[in-house]
């Protein structure tokens, strides 16, 4: 298992246990994390991001189902979809940059739709 792939396997794993501590194992006050719901600079700003995530996700009819997940050097790839009581996520994409064994630049874009 490459690098990368040992990274992003470990982000994937402790978001599943909604592991904030591990979670921001893989990340740097450098790191920058781009979404729809705006840009995240930063450890601090980075975990306020995912301490959101966890609240939504962490209803236990909330589920999530990872559709494909690759790497290329220093690059991972994911596409999944989910459903927690707020929100259906039809299509969702993450792109990471991953040198030196830290996520230093991840994307998100997603079609998600608000239930009512």
């Amino acid at each position: 298992m490459n690098t990368t792939e040992s990274v992003l396997d470990h982000h994937l794993e402790t978001f599943a246990e909604q592991d904030l501590t591990g979670v921001m194992e893989d990340y740097t006050d450098g790191s920058v994390v781009v979404t729809n719901m705006g840009t995240f600079r930063g450890r601090e700003e980075i975990e306020g991001l995912f301490e959101d995530l966890f609240a939504e996700f962490a209803d236990p009819e909330a589920t999530i189902t990872m559709d494909e997940q690759l790497t290329e050097g220093e690059f991972g790839y994911i596409i999944w979809h989910a459903e927690t009581p707020e929100n259906v996520y039809e299509f969702a994409t993450d792109t990471f940059y991953i040198p030196d064994e830290i996520i230093e630049f991840q994307t998100f874009a997603g079609k998600v739709s608000p239930k009512d």
